[in-house]
């Protein structure tokens, strides 16, 4: 039989009591609920450990502990933790999986290891007329063909990213369906032939469309980080447009910031 998780002996202090305020229009049980909840989710009451009874938590938060079993049974309700009589409350919420870690410096070298440490699941692969835009980003001639390519990328089975790209034909023909399924595209460009040198990219807000909600496993309407780039050979030639959707839960984009300037005129630049 397995031991006990050892029960938490939580301590008053003027932080937790802080934490909630009765002149608030929210009722006590609600704010205790959602404090709760956040160290849950947070993971300070990690999977399998015991939170504290119904006594210590309106000890903790100063309240009754009527409003402390309220909260802690909207825990339950949520599925956060579970209940038992004689044995306390223990948290079987597991924190999904970190989220992929990315930043503006070394721009290229962290796509190809993102590429690298992440499986792809190719949805589309083939050749089109490019529309408009697309046309116009790669400098496509008239009647020009492109590859375009779908695909969703997974951090340990967990959809993070649905990627669309488009890469000039002549440079597309240069790798199979199975070659993109397997390697990162910056790889295959190289391999190609293409010396990648730099590329532009624009950072957005958007919401997930029915397709993109399914693969990436969301709900309709759900908000996603949005990234567009366009990545460039040694000769300024555009040679690949890229229309990146992130989900924000599991993908956090980064940013070093150094402070410039002298006296008045100091402000913020990118490191890199």
């Amino acid at each position: 039989m397995s031991a006990m998780p050892a029960t938490v002996q939580p301590e008053l202090t003027a932080s937790d009591a802080d934490l909630v305020d009765e002149r608030l229009p929210t009722p006590l049980y609600h704010q205790v609920y959602l404090v709760l909840r956040n160290k849950i989710l947070t993971g300070v009451h990690g999977f399998d450990s015991l939170m504290p009874s119904e006594q210590e938590t309106a000890e903790m938060f100063g309240v009754s502990r009527i409003t402390a079993k309220r909260a802690l049974n909207d825990l339950a309700g949520d599925g956060l933790v579970v209940r038992e009589r004689g044995r306390g409350t223990r948290v079987v919420y597991k924190a999904p999986t970190p989220p992929v870690q990315a930043s503006v410096e070394g721009l290229l070298e962290n796509l190809l290891a993102m590429g690298l440490k992440t499986e792809v699941i190719l949805l589309a692969f083939d050749y089109v007329r490019p529309d408009d835009k697309v046309a116009r980003v790669l400098h496509c001639d008239d009647g020009a063909m492109v590859q375009r390519a779908v695909r969703v990328r997974c951090l340990e089975g967990e959809p993070f990213s649905y990627l669309t790209t488009f890469v000039p034909e002549e440079i597309g023909r240069s790798f199979s369906r199975e070659d993109l399924s397997a390697q990162p595209l910056l790889t295959l460009l190289e391999r190609s032939g293409v010396v990648v040198s730099r590329a532009e990219q624009t950072i957005s807000a958007t919401i997930a469309d029915a397709q993109v909600a399914q693969a990436l496993d969301l709900d309709f309407g759900s908000p996603l980080l949005s990234i567009r780039r366009i990545v460039y050979d040694q000769n300024e030639r555009p040679v690949e447009f890229i229309s990146a959707l992130y989900r924000p839960d599991r993908y956090q984009y980064q940013m070093m910031l150094s402070r410039v300037g002298d006296g008045t005129t100091r402000s913020w630049s990118a490191i890199g």
